[in-house]
């Protein structure tokens, strides 16, 4: 990505594609193996947007000024990382809770660009050669990169941390390396990645995207232990100050041996990144009103619409804009652990969800600013609509007697109630699909078919659901279910999630306009049973897992989104989750101290990536900050 200090929750390996179109461009260098083709950088399903002498970036202001700091509250979270606290500056192994922006210190061989959905563009990598049958790639090194401290950063660096993360990284980046057969240093500025044969169509993408470590560095200190020491980097940024848990700032590096390459140009403005830790929201909001941090993301409707009446609010120092994102929202919703015994039945998977009433939840408690999410592919062309298509049916059809007649029908989505928030004839049919699967009524209690009582608990690390979970609660109780909302500490919240030990939990992913390997470690079997891993349902389904294996090898977008269809088809009809809510936009606020280029990238917002401190504004407002 352009910015590696996120904003959203996306996954830190969300921009990972192949698929390359030929074309001959070779330049200075080694000697190019025979039908090779050299490229400046990776696309999927086409020729790149940008020629190989572009001198910036479209959105950005490549004249900005540099200075000053943005503050933020965690809203991203990669690797180990935790929205609420930090207890090492390691966040590329399972263990621990790595600090928020880690990412964002450490170069790569190649970058994003923000209005391409699926491009890299050379960093570290002044270009790549693809061999003729695409599983051969040497990635053609700058001779100037350099590590914080001054040391050369060569191909025996690439290649050292390709290898670390595939066998030591954390599960969620160990998965996606798998279809690397292979990597060697050739020469100091030559790395020759090997994959293997049928490889997944963005594997290419995956290595060019992985962070670059210092093998000198991991020599003396162990890559597999949490650690508070500040790792050595490579990238714009370094780790400035700390407090464990608390807050980390990082530092621009004036030297920065990449500053003026064109991927970077605009980019990194600020001297100082700060991201802030509080474990409370309500909290977290007082403090930005007070400008402990100076930007906010906010996520609550409810204080949306009532929240923003303090006096900075209202005399114009905090300002409030709807930035707009074309890439597709993401997947929320409370996902059942068809792990435990009580979810095994997707009819009592499909009455549980029949309890939630997004319309009564949607107009009294987020102002009726939200949709009802449906699909796993939500506001993209790989959402499924209707009946399958004549593509769909073949891809499906060889799975059919695995599958619900349901997958072959009209695809499932929630019912709209009536939005009393107790919609009798939704609960009618919820207790009518307990009973077909055996459940029983033993006075106003609801026994599960071995005769148990059944009960959930929905898990969280913040309160910050409770109102739209209460009302969910309320309608499970009148079916006779004891459910429960139940806050935990952060730390409990990781184990328990690593472990998969929880009923229900809510998560919130997305797979961009391109999904690919993503989709292996969210719905895939194997990820099932991976400690950290995405795949929070348990989802295990060997349909699913062809067609993901179809997915990753697709060579047309018309193929892919076809694959995709057939796979929220099946999904929707499991009933794993209960979908929530979604909107196309980011609600944001602000202190007026920023400036930024005239429009941002079409599929993130850009914020620390493009905007930049006003010194004049900043004393107009007389913003003293933290």
């Amino acid at each position: 990505m352009p910015s590696r200090f996120r904003l959203t929750r996306r996954s830190a390996l969300a921009l990972v594609a192949a698929g390359l179109a030929p074309r001959d461009l070779f330049g200075p260098g080694a000697a190019a193996a025979a039908g090779d083709t050299e490229r400046h950088g990776l696309s999927v399903f086409g020729d790149l947007a940008l020629p190989p002498d572009f001198a910036h970036f479209a959105y950005v202001n490549p004249d900005a000024p540099k200075g000053g700091e943005i503050a933020l509250q965690v809203s991203a979270t990669a690797g180990n990382q935790n929205f609420t606290t930090f207890n090492t500056l390691n966040m590329y192994i399972l263990k621990g809770d790595g600090a928020a922006g880690l990412e964002g210190i450490f170069d790569t061989l190649m970058t994003g660009n923000g209005d391409e959905a699926d491009t890299l563009y050379g960093l570290v990598a002044r270009a790549v050669r693809i061999s003729p049958d695409k599983n051969t790639y040497r990635f053609l090194l700058r001779k100037e990169a350099r590590f914080h401290d001054g040391s050369p950063l060569t191909a025996r660096d690439v290649v050292f941390s390709l290898n670390i993360l595939r066998t030591k990284g954390h599960p969620i980046i160990r998965q996606p390396l798998r279809d690397v057969d292979a990597v060697e240093a050739e020469a100091d500025d030559i790395v020759m990645v090997r994959l293997k044969p049928n490889h997944s169509r963005e594997a290419a993408l995956i290595v060019a995207g992985q962070p670059i470590f210092s093998a000198a560095y991991y020599a003396a200190n162990p890559f597999d232990e949490t650690t508070l020491k500040p790792p050595l980097g490579s990238s714009a940024y370094k780790v400035g100050a700390f407090d464990q848990g608390h807050y980390i700032t990082y530092e621009r590096v004036p030297d920065y041996w990449g500053r003026d390459l064109p991927v970077n140009r605009g980019q990194g403005n600020f001297d100082k990144i700060r991201f802030e830790y509080f474990s409370d929201r309500k909290v977290a909001f007082e403090a930005f009103k007070a400008g402990v941090f100076t930007f906010r993301e906010e996520f609550t409707s409810a204080v949306w619409a009532t929240g923003y009446d303090f006096a900075a609010a209202k005399d114009g120092r905090v300002k409030r804009e709807t930035l707009p994102d074309e890439s597709p929202m993401g997947t929320q919703g409370w996902f059942l652990n068809m792990r435990r015994d009580k979810f095994k039945d997707d009819r009592i998977r499909e009455a549980v969800s029949l309890a939630f009433d997004f319309e009564w939840t949607n107009a009294n408690i987020m102002y009726g600013v939200y949709a009802r999410t449906t699909s796993f592919f939500q506001n993209s062309p790989m959402a499924a609509t209707g009946k399958p298509s004549p593509e769909e049916l073949k891809l499906l059809e060889p799975y059919r007697s695995d599958l619900p007649a349901a997958v072959f029908d009209d695809v499932y989505s929630p019912p709209v109630s009536d939005g009393s928030g107790q919609d009798r004839e939704l609960l009618r049919r919820a207790n009518e699909l307990f009973s077909a699967a055996g459940c029983k009524r033993k006075g106003s209690a609801l026994e599960l078919p071995g005769g148990k009582p059944f009960e959930i608990e929905f898990l969280d690390f913040d309160g910050a659901l409770e109102p739209h979970t209460a009302p969910f609660i309320k309608n499970l109780k009148l079916l006779g279910i004891e459910a429960r909302y139940r806050v935990v500490d952060a730390a409990q919240y990781k184990r328990r999630t690593d472990a998969f030990d929880y009923d229900i939990v809510t998560s919130r992913f997305g797979f961009g306009l391109t999904p690919g390997e993503g989709m292996r470690g969210t719905f895939g079997s194997e990820s099932a049973g991976m400690p950290g891993a995405r795949n929070v349902s348990g989802i295990s389904n060997k349909a699913v897992d062809a067609l993901i294996e179809k997915a990753l090898v697709a060579d047309t977008r018309e193929e892919l989104t076809s694959i995709c269809r057939a796979i929220d088809r099946i999904l929707r009809a499991e009933h794993s989750w209960v979908p929530m809510w979604n909107k196309p936009n980011h609600l944001v606020a602000f202190w007026d101290i920023f400036d930024r280029p005239k429009r941002g990238p079409r599929y993130e917002m850009g914020v620390v990536s493009t905007w930049w401190y006003d010194a004049d504004k900043a004393k107009r407002i007389n913003f003293a900050g933290r």
